[in-house]
């Protein structure tokens, strides 16, 4: 019962409170809205033009692997789009260094955001100003949402656009970087392994041209021939067959080495030839590493500031303030009067109730 006597006390006291001041409470209320108005006006505060761009990252970043491998065996389709993985890359790739200082310097934001370079930490400003005007988070649809807003709406959507351009170079650079080097290793094993079986042929031509070609039937087939000789007593034709198994004794292992290790040395280009190939193209080619979804345009009208918002917001809170201003300054005046003993003034509205009493 006290309680609910006080809760009707206290929305009573309100109320007569806000009879009683109900007009300087609007007239600070409407100074406020029109301070607002004045204050949200182009002239204090810099309207700002908003535009999006929506891209989708590729599910691989590999071009050889994808199109020209026969070993590398993967689900992924350099068609589709990209998951958890690749969305999170891009991120992070957009918010690296590497695009943010492309950016500043495509668009000379230092210029255009007016930051003189002679100021004091011109870059923490513009650092600032960047991560406050171009944002990327992610969709619940694992795409990559780039919002930029600038006081320029045509400005704003070509940086938009070109976000997402700059991060395709981005990402083959920093792959070209390992692609390159990765491609000079393997082509410095593919030219030693060329260079080391040119001169293996080398060294068999030489040794053709003494007359060793194949070891193994050249000596079965001169052995046959000596058996044949020796039937006949044909001594020149003896020594004739004498001096080429001579010249094979002498020669021919280093023929079948020869020979084994160009065997080997081909099988091992085979495969070397296949990475040399797929290291060539991940060094020379390009290509698109997202699926622009949706392109930014002009917007016609400004994103910020929303100045209906700024005029509501100013007026509650001008409200809410005046009514703790004027509940303080209502109980210190009653407080001062009980210490200096003088009989409270009744309000009007008291004595119509007393009266009524």
């Amino acid at each position: 019962m006290d309680e609910q006597k006080h809760n009707s006390y206290s929305s009573k006291y309100l109320c007569r409170l806000l009879v009683d001041y109900r007009k300087p409470i609007l007239i600070i209320l409407a100074v406020a809205a029109l301070c607002a108005v004045i204050f949200s006006a182009p002239y204090f505060i810099t309207p700002l033009y908003k535009s999006t761009t929506i891209i989708y990252p590729t599910s691989s970043n590999s071009i050889s692997k994808v199109l020209i491998s026969t070993t590398y065996q993967s689900e992924k389709d350099i068609m589709n789009f990209g998951e958890d993985e690749q969305t999170e890359q891009m991120l992070q790739v957009l918010n690296s260094n590497r695009v943010r200082d492309k950016v500043i310097s495509r668009f000379n934001l230092m210029e255009h955001y007016n930051i003189k370079g002679s100021s004091k930490y011109p870059m923490t400003k513009l650092n600032k100003l960047y991560d406050a005007r171009i944002k990327f988070r992610r969709t619940e649809y694992n795409a990559v949402k780039i919002t930029v807003l600038d006081s320029d709406a045509a400005l704003s959507a070509r940086i938009a656009n070109e976000i997402a351009e700059i991060f395709d170079s981005t990402m083959n650079q920093m792959q070209k970087e390992v692609a390159i080097e990765a491609f000079r290793i393997v082509e410095q094993e593919y030219n030693a392994l060329v260079a080391e079986m040119d001169m293996l042929e080398d060294s068999l031509n030489t040794l053709r041209k003494l007359g060793v070609f194949d070891y193994e039937s050249q000596v079965e087939m001169l052995s046959r021939q000596m058996a044949v000789e020796l039937g006949k007593g044909n001594t020149q034709g003896i020594n004739n067959i004498q001096k080429q198994l001579d010249i094979l004794a002498d020669y021919g292992g280093a023929s079948y080495a020869i020979n084994e290790r160009l065997d080997n040395d081909r099988l091992q280009l085979s495969l070397v030839k296949s990475k040399y190939e797929e290291a060539k193209v991940d060094a020379t080619e390009f290509i698109p590493h997202k699926f622009v979804v949706t392109s930014a345009f002009q917007a016609e009208r400004k994103s910020y500031p929303v100045r209906w918002i700024i005029v509501v917001i100013t007026v509650l809170s001008t409200f809410l303030l005046l009514i703790f201003c004027i509940i303080f300054y209502d109980r210190s005046k009653g407080f001062f009067r009980q210490a200096t003993g003088k009989a409270p003034v009744t309000q009007p509205t008291e004595g119509k109730d007393r009266q009524k009493a």
